[in-house]
């Protein structure tokens, strides 16, 4: 596995609760951590913007993925409605979570919640080849269910 330094800075309302971290050996996501002043509950339908009261500088050619937490949209119906979210490399603001409850029941975030997930991941630059046309394929432009919805044995 390889490493990357990342500055991380500790924003004022978020200076007790602890960094990401891996939870497991294996983990490729660091848990991130709800910084909200007082519980926030969120409808059925609602969203909310969560603070994780971090900030972090990510080396050049890294992006940090901010993804949603398996356990929260089982249990909860929560989701991250523009999942993954993207922090780039020059963006210096705290790191803030959308939510949006699906579910059935009101949610409410705590202080100290693990609300999300991130993982940072390098980033390819295109260098477009523009062209008149494309190399076929077996599949051509065949998309949307294309390839059917039953596996046939």
């Amino acid at each position: 596995m390889t490493s990357v330094s990342v500055s991380i800075r500790r924003l004022p309302h978020g200076g007790d609760l602890p960094l990401p971290a891996y939870e497991t050996l294996h983990s490729a996501g660091m848990d991130l951590i709800a910084a909200v002043d007082a519980p926030v509950t969120m409808a059925p339908g609602a969203r909310a913007l969560v603070p994780t009261g971090i900030a972090i500088a990510l080396p050049e050619g890294y992006e940090a993925q901010i993804r949603p937490r398996s356990g929260l949209a089982l249990r909860h119906g929560i989701a991250l409605p523009n999942s993954p979210g993207t922090i780039d490399a020059d963006y210096r603001g705290e790191i803030g979570i959308i939510m949006i409850n699906t579910g059935s029941e009101p949610f409410t975030v705590e202080r100290g919640m693990r609300v999300a997930q991130m993982v940072v991941a390098p980033v390819t630059r295109v260098d477009w080849q523009e062209v008149d046309a494309l190399p076929d394929t077996e599949r051509g432009a065949g998309g949307f269910g294309s390839t059917g919805v039953k596996v046939e044995r």
